[in-house]
This record gives C-alpha cells, sequence and structure tokens, in this order.
C-alpha cells in the first residue's frame, strides 16, 4: 500500500563547516530512506544532533568539521551534557539526545568519515518505567462516540468519530490513521498498516470502524481518488495529527475527562481492554506492531495495577491490617 511521500523535516541548518555540514544532511537523508526512520524519528534526531553542533560551535569558538568531531574529549562531550543539565532539559530529553549522538558517530564512523572512541562512553541517565495510561471502557467509548458533536460542520464530525474510532477499534497509532490512502477502499475484514521503519502488518477490522470509516466517506465532499489521502483536513488535504488532538482535547474536557484522554492512550485502551478480557499477548503485540514483547508486556503491569485498585476497593479484607 503505498503511503505518503516521504520528505525530510525541515530543520534550521546547523553551525558546521562544508565537510560536516554535508555530513548531517547525508545522515538525515540515510536516516529517512535506508533506516526508513519516521518523521518524529528524524526532527528528534536531526534537532539533537543539531543542537550538539551549536554547543560546539560556542565551545570550540567556531563551527566543527568533521575532524573536530574525531578530535573532541571526554571532558568536551561532559561539558555538553553539563551545558543540557543547566539548561534543566528532562532525563528523557538528554537520553534521547545521547542516543542520538552515537547514531551519528555511528554513522559517520561506518562510512569512513570520522572515529571517535569516546562516544561508546556516553552514559544515558536511569529513567523511570512509565506505564502507559488507557482510558476505561466507559471513557474509551464516550470520548469516541461524541467527539463528532464538537465541530459544526457534519461531515468532520463524522471523520473525527472515524479516525478515533479506528485508534480504539484498531490500535492504530495517529500517524498510521492518518497516512491511510484511498486505495484502502472499499473496507475489509482486515486492514494494512504501515507502521514504524514502514514494516507491515495486517489488523483486522470491527464493524463498528468500518460503519464509522464508511459513514465519514460517504459524507466526505472530497474525491482525492485512490492514491489521495483516506482522511482529509477542512480544505480536502491531508489530515494532520494536530486536528485531531486539538478535537480530543475539546472533547475531553467537555465530557470531563483526565488529560491522559489523548488520541495515543485509545491505542493504550485498545491493547489494555483486548488484555484484560483475556486476549494472548503475542497476539496483541503483532496487532500493535511492537518489534519486542518486552514493550507488549508494559500493559500486563497496567492491567496488574487495575486489579489491585478493584481488589483494594472491593474485598472486604483489604483495609485489615
Amino acid at each position: 500500500m503505498a503511503g505518503p511521500r516521504l520528505t525530510l523535516p525541515a530543520v534550521p541548518p546547523p553551525p558546521a563547516q562544508g565537510d560536516a555540514a554535508d555530513a548531517f544532511d547525508a545522515w538525515r537523508l540515510w536516516l529517512a530512506t535506508e533506516k526508513r526512520a519516521s518523521r518524529h524519528t528524524l526532527s528528534s534526531y536531526s534537532r539533537d544532533v543539531g543542537a550538539f553542533f551549536v554547543f560546539l560551535a560556542s565551545h570550540l569558538g567556531e563551527p566543527p568539521a568533521l575532524r573536530d568531531l574525531a578530535a573532541l574529549r571526554p571532558t568536551d562531550f561532559r561539558a555538553w551534557l553539563a551545558a543540557r543539565r543547566g539548561d534543566d532539559l528532562s532525563a528523557i530529553s538528554n537520553a534521547r539526545a545521547i542516543s542520538s549522538l552515537r547514531g551519528f558517530f555511528g554513522w559517520l564512523d561506518r562510512r569512513g568519515l570520522g572515529h571517535n572512541p569516546h562516544v561508546a562512553g556516553l552514559r544515558s541517565p536511569k529513567l523511570p518505567r512509565a506505564l502507559p495510561k488507557p482510558l476505561v471502557i466507559a471513557d474509551a467509548e464516550r470520548i469516541v462516540a461524541d467527539v463528532g458533536d464538537f465541530h459544526d460542520e457534519p461531515w468532520i464530525g463524522m471523520r473525527d468519530v472515524a479516525v478515533l474510532t479506528l485508534l480504539y477499534g484498531g490500535g492504530l497509532r495517529i500517524d498510521e490513521a492518518l497516512s491511510l490512502n484511498r486505495d484502502v477502499l472499499p473496507l475489509g475484514d482486515t486492514l494494512t498498516v504501515t507502521g514504524k521503519g514502514r514494516k507491515q502488518r495486517i489488523v483486522p477490522l470491527l464493524p463498528a470502524v468500518r460503519e464509522a470509516i464508511d459513514s465519514y466517506v460517504a459524507r466526505c465532499p472530497f474525491q482525492p481518488g485512490t492514491d489521495g489521502p483516506l482522511f482529509l483536513g477542512a480544505r480536502g488535504k491531508r489530515l494532520r495529527a494536530g486536528i485531531i488532538q486539538a478535537q480530543m482535547r475539546k472533547a475531553r474536557a467537555a465530557l470531563g475527562l483526565p488529560e491522559t484522554a489523548t488520541p495515543h492512550a485509545l491505542r493504550h485502551s485498545f491493547a489494555t481492554h483486548l488484555l484484560g478480557n483475556g486476549g494472548d499477548l503475542r497476539a496483541i503485540q503483532e496487532l500493535l506492531g511492537h518489534a519486542s514483547l518486552s514493550t507488549t508486556q508494559r500493559y500486563t503491569e497496567v492491567d496488574a495495577e487495575r486489579l489491585l485498585k478493584v481488589y483494594d476497593l472491593a474485598h472486604p479484607r483489604a483495609r485489615e491490617g
């Protein structure tokens, strides 16, 4: 299934001398075409390495060249990390920046453009283990059903319902849903989804999901053709994730739902509710497109936490002691 054409996200050019600037551009192109990184990953890694170049330009007194990157010492990397800590950046942000830097220097090394042995000595900060924050079943069903009421244009309201129904009913990421084209129509019992790393998986389509999408398509005033986007914005262009996120913020405020009620929370809800109703962990891993089972296993912790809360509230002896 063809997706939208990949273009590199725009980032400010980093302060770097010619060969280093060329290497930065070539690395980003490699991430996009060979590594098949998502646009979000491309933007994040590019900003991280670009910010490192900004630091070096000040730290070294001039924009760095490749020879300068190869000559960096442990004290230079420590100064970079100290500057990031001084900017009060989170441990998660620093861990990602270190990963971005390792990836960039590793690419330089493999291409014979420069070798710096000290990058391997960078240690990522210890991160807290964050659990997914799904919605309870009733809240997930409410926001999916009612999100269409928060737009004056009927077809747009039906579009919003269709998108959220797909996220909750199929476990898709928002970018996966919005990258779908009209060539998926007419819908069948399954849908081929292109996820991270351009890996494809097949997810079953519930009747409620098919009905929501078919209703939206029937009322949509635009006909972009089979190569065009399935979900469209008000002007007939591919729908942006920010639009759906904004509509969900509006809906959750009106419905009294927590700030954790985001489009991605519907994917978490999909997995947690399947698991809570006896779904097989391996099957859920395939449906979500997780490369590692350990990622999917986080949902067992969520379910265990939910069961403990139920126990504490309901068991007659839970409060003894």
